[in-house]
C-alpha cells in the first residue's frame, strides 16, 4: 500500500472507495468543499490523476483488491468510510462484476471495521435483493447483506434509481437513456433516476444527521429529500 497526500480541515477522518467513478467524483467534492474530515483517504486500484488542489488536500492508498488483506492499513483510523466501488458486467464479465461489487466491497468492509470504523455508508442499486433472478440485483442485495453482518456502529445504504451523470467514457445506449429519463425527471422527479450529484449530498448528509437505527437503508425517493440538505459545491 502506498499513499501520498493529505490536509483537510474538522475533526474526524474518512476514506472513499470508487473515487473514480461518477459518484465517487462528485462526494470527492462535496466532502472537500465541506471540509467535513481532517483526512480524506481515497483507496484504489491506482493512483488518481487530480488537480494541485484536489492532491493537497486528499491521501491515496493504492491496493491490490486481489489480496486486500496485505493492506489493512489503508484502512486503518478512518470513522466513516464510503463505498461506491463497482462496475459493470459488460465492462468486467460475470465473474469480475461479482468479484468487485460483492467480494471487495465485503472484504474492505471487514477491513475497515477492523480498522476502527463506526459508519460505512454504501451505495447500492434501486432492487437490490438478494433472492433477485437477475444478476446485478442479486449480487446488490448479497453486498448489502454482507455489508450488515460485518457490524459497524451504523451502516447505511443507499438505493439510487438510475445514474444521471455525464461519463468521461462513451456509451451511446447509456447516453440515449440518460436523455430520455433526464426529460421524464421533469415530470416524475424522484421515480426513475437521481443526478450522482444528489446521491454524493445524500451519502454526506446521513453522516452528519442521527441514524435512525444500526442500519439504514435509503431509497431512490429518500436519497432525493436527502441530498436536498445541502448544494453541491464547486459545480
Amino acid at each position: 500500500m502506498a499513499a501520498t497526500g493529505g490536509g483537510g480541515g474538522g475533526g474526524r477522518a474518512c476514506f472513499v472507495l470508487g473515487a473514480s467513478g461518477a459518484t465517487g467524483r462528485a462526494l470527492l467534492r462535496e466532502l472537500l468543499s465541506r471540509r467535513l474530515f481532517a483526512r480524506v483517504t481515497l483507496v484504489g486500484r491506482r493512483r488518481l490523476s487530480l488537480d494541485e488542489e484536489t492532491e493537497a488536500a486528499v491521501e491515496q492508498a493504492v491496493v491490490d483488491f486481489e489480496r486486500l488483506s496485505e493492506h489493512a492499513a489503508a484502512f486503518q483510523g478512518h470513522d466513516v468510510g464510503f463505498c461506491c466501488l463497482g462496475t459493470t458486467r459488460a465492462k468486467a464479465g460475470a465473474d469480475g462484476f461479482v468479484r468487485v461489487d460483492r467480494d471487495y466491497v465485503a472484504q474492505a468492509a471487514e477491513l475497515a471495521r477492523a480498522g476502527g470504523c463506526k459508519h460505512f455508508v454504501l451505495q447500492s442499486s434501486q432492487g437490490a435483493d438478494h433472492q433477485s433472478r437477475f444478476l446485478y440485483l442479486r449480487v446488490k442485495g448479497e453486498v448489502e447483506n454482507l455489508v450488515q453482518a460485518v457490524g459497524f456502529d451504523r451502516c447505511t445504504i443507499l438505493r439510487p434509481a438510475v445514474l444521471l451523470c455525464k461519463r468521461q467514457e462513451s456509451r451511446p445506449l447509456e447516453w440515449m437513456a440518460q436523455q430520455f429519463l433526464g426529460v421524464v425527471a421533469c415530470f416524475f422527479p424522484t421515480a426513475y433516476s437521481v443526478p450522482v450529484e444528489t446521491v454524493a449530498r445524500a451519502m454526506v448528509a446521513s453522516v452528519l444527521q442521527p441514524g435512525k437505527g444500526k442500519v439504514e437503508v435509503l431509497e431512490n425517493v429518500a436519497i432525493h429529500a436527502l441530498g436536498k440538505a445541502a448544494p453541491l459545491q464547486g459545480t
